[in-house]
């Protein structure tokens, strides 16, 4: 457990080190929050949605910065290849699942910190604050969000030689399931096309999860979005350490 605890320790140290990383983390969310969700929340109505848009997109813009940095974490790893780091961890007597499971535990950590940060700033600027359950409800899926999409990250980190591809095919990947989540739309809203997709996209459920925790009001049963965003999270963790375990160095 020590050897899990240094890696998890050295990542969110590095994290929270790091002021313009921390700061600068907050622009998309806030450019969100503040203008797309205040400007438009007085000209989008949703049907069968309980209040304005500002209070319908907060949940997404949460999950969307957890999974921003989430998936980002992956650069940390493919830095520690390309310095060496890896290298003299792979050589101490540690099983690698353990060291995938630090710098997982790491990367969610500091997604939990800025999808906090983000749920402040949202109750700053208009939107009502949750009960003690929908927090605790909140606070739940955005931890699933950040192993899951920690997890992917590593995945792909885990292939990769080199950061600038690393964030390329990172944002090939990451927009989609953003877009596809229903952060910035009602699910009943979309086109019936779009609606496999939609559902694949295990975001789908992080984001409606928060949103019962916000709102009180989702469009899929947050058991539903637990049980499928729990079990995309323990396949992509068993993904996570294969790929891992076979690392070339």
């Amino acid at each position: 457990m020590r050897s899990i605890y240094i890696l998890w320790y050295r990542n969110v140290l590095k994290y929270l080190r790091s002021k313009s990383r921390v700061v600068g983390s907050l622009g998309m969310p806030f450019f969100f929050l503040a203008i797309l969700g205040t400007g438009l929340n007085s000209a989008v109505d949703l049907p069968g949605m309980q209040g304005g848009y500002l209070e319908f997109i907060a949940p997404g813009i949460v999950a969307m910065s957890v999974l921003f940095a989430s998936m980002f974490s992956g650069t940390q790893l493919v830095m520690d290849k390309q310095f060496g780091f890896l290298k003299e961890t792979f050589v101490a007597p540690v099983s690698r699942f353990r060291i995938m499971l630090g710098q997982t535990l790491g990367g969610a950590t500091i997604a939990l910190i800025q999808g906090t940060l983000i749920f402040i700033l949202s109750l700053l600027i208009g939107v009502p604050p949750p009960g003690l359950v929908g927090v605790l409800q909140i606070f739940g899926f955005m931890f699933l969000i950040g192993v899951a999409f920690t997890a992917l990250g590593i995945c792909f980190a885990s292939q990769m030689e080199d950061t600038q591809g690393f964030t390329l095919i990172i944002n090939f990947v990451m927009f989609p399931l953003f877009f596809l989540s229903g952060a910035l739309f009602p699910l009943s809203q979309i086109p019936d096309w779009l609606n496999f997709l939609v559902y694949v996209d295990p975001l789908t459920y992080g984001v409606e999860g928060i949103r019962d925790g916000m709102m009180g009001n989702a469009q899929i049963n947050p058991w539903l979005s637990l049980g499928a965003l729990g079990g995309f999270t323990a396949f992509i963790l068993l993904l996570g350490t294969w790929l891992f375990r076979r690392i070339k160095l």
